[in-house]
């Protein structure tokens, strides 16, 4: 026996070393743990039948059969397609996100239902009953119940065809949120995660007739567990076993590893919030911070038509692509300005209902062209004169002793003009992109909102701490603030 292989029981052995697991996973004799016979007369529409209908519980010509099935799915999902879909949006839940995304690529009917039922069945899906491996899972009414529901939402006739569409869309749903988990631990991306921290950890195969593995016997009825965590540490440099080996590797890696990276692409997180100082600036110099902004972020912007479609991950592990950091900047303009003018006619301010960087949408990650620049320029010019203009026409003791709920209008226009060089910064001009190096970014961290755009007294919060380190201001750490980044 080798030292890596474990017998824990009679009828139960391990292996881990890398050339074992890849060797079992290659040998005939060693199948996946076949599904449960179904009871006689048993019709379509439960978790016990959709075991013994998929290409993921079967060997032989059956597997070949409902592989070739899941195959011709997987042909029609595009995976860049996948991973703008996967980045856009919002839903805290992965595994609603994940399969949401495939279902829509699909084009099946009702995505967000489709999803929800997949995530019940996926729960008993995987489960063996007390009776052994061949078991098959515990009887589950509203996993059943799900499925039921699915067979006909899948819109395909074939109930073969059907149940391996279903079989794709609960295999990914837990498997694929298990990697963005383990990426967003890690920081290193789906692809390091698979090196360091693979999602699938344990396989079974059982021996269906006697047979050798590493020189080690193996008896037929054997339970054999390959420890895949293990033995990725001996794997060469771009094999990830988490999606098995030939001859029944996954066949869907390429769209698993895009929804992960699109919905990393997408991830942004709440922080602190924090109130931003009142630089004692004269009312020009004050009038002057938003310009003096907007010029910033126009010129690092005039280097972003290099970007090479991969968002950027700043320093407080928020995704910012150009259009998104745009986006920002200019919802933030809007934002603070409607909230002046409110404020000083006496009126509330309306309700904080900004997604801000909790999200990227499709739009976010669009290429962004020489035109896109030119927009952005007439854009954000002019809202800075807007701006400049308002603040100039304020009457000096407003600027300390604003009307209405929230910070000062002094306090706002420092927050706006840092919010601007966060967001630009944290891309930073990309020129060299394509040469495999990206500017990084000078300010460290996402700023914060506190108690600006308040109605009925609720402030509107999130962002994060405060640590800027430049800025039209001389800023020591203190003025970087965020628009609302509140997670719903």
């Amino acid at each position: 026996m080798s030292e890596t292989t474990v017998v824990s029981d009679p009828a139960t052995m391990t292996f881990s070393r890398y050339e074992d697991v890849t060797a079992a996973l290659a040998d005939p004799a060693l199948v996946p743990l076949p599904a449960a016979p179904l009871a006689p007369g048993a019709g379509p529409g439960t978790v016990a039948w959709l075991r013994s209908a998929v290409a993921r519980f079967s060997s032989g010509e059956p597997h070949a059969r409902r592989r070739a099935l899941v195959l011709a799915d997987l042909e029609r999902l595009d995976p860049a397609r996948l991973r703008v879909a996967a980045a856009g949006g919002f839903e805290p839940d992965v595994r609603l996100r994940v399969v949401r995304v495939l279902a829509a690529e699909l084009g099946l009917a009702d995505p967000e239902a489709v999803a929800r039922d997949v995530a019940a069945v996926s729960r008993a899906y995987f489960a063996d009953t007390p009776a052994g491996p061949a078991g098959g899972p515990a009887a589950d009414p509203s996993a059943d119940a799900a499925v039921a529901r699915l067979l006909p939402a899948m819109g395909d006739g074939d109930e073969e065809s059907a149940a391996n569409r279903i079989g794709l869309l609960v295999q990914a749903c837990d498997a694929t949120a298990a990697l963005v988990e383990a990426a967003r631990r890690h920081g290193d991306g789906p692809a390091g995660v698979l090196r360091s921290d693979p999602p699938v950890r344990t396989m079974r195969r059982l021996a269906a007739r006697a047979t050798e593995v590493g020189g080690v016997a193996v008896p037929a009825g054997t339970l054999v567990l390959l420890d895949i965590a293990a033995a990725q540490a001996g794997a060469p440099e771009g094999v990830a076993l988490t999606f098995g080996a030939p001859p029944r590797s996954c066949p869907g890696r390429s769209q698993a590893l895009a929804i992960a990276e699109g919905i990393q692409y997408g991830a942004s997180d709440p922080a602190d919030t924090e109130t931003p100082p009142a630089p004692d600036l004269g009312k020009a110099e004050l009038a002057a911070l938003v310009p003096e902004m907007v010029d910033h972020v126009l010129a690092r912007a005039a280097g972003w038509t290099a970007w090479d479609g991969r968002p950027t991950v700043n320093g407080d592990g928020r995704t910012y692509a150009p259009h998104k950091a745009l986006r920002r900047i200019t919802d933030h303009l809007i934002d603070h300005l409607a909230e002046f003018e409110a404020r000083l006619a006496g009126e509330p301010t309306e309700p904080d209902r900004w997604h801000a960087s909790g999200i990227t949408t499709p739009a976010d990650l669009a290429p962004f062209t020489i035109a896109d620049l030119d927009e952005a320029r007439s854009r954000l010019t002019r809202l800075a004169g807007i701006w400049s203009r308002r603040v100039a026409a304020l009457p000096d003791e407003r600027l300390d002793d604003s009307p209405g709920t929230g910070w000062s209008f002094r306090q706002i226009v420092c927050h706006v003009s840092e919010a601007g060089y966060y967001y630009a910064d944290s891309l930073g001009h990309l020129a060299d992109q394509a040469g495999g190096a990206t500017e990084p970014a000078e300010s460290a961290t996402e700023p914060a909102e506190g108690a600006a755009n308040t109605t009925g007294g609720a402030a509107n919060t999130t962002g994060g701490p405060t640590d800027v380190t430049r800025g039209p201001l001389g800023a020591t750490g203190d003025l970087a603030n965020d628009p609302v980044e509140t997670v719903r």
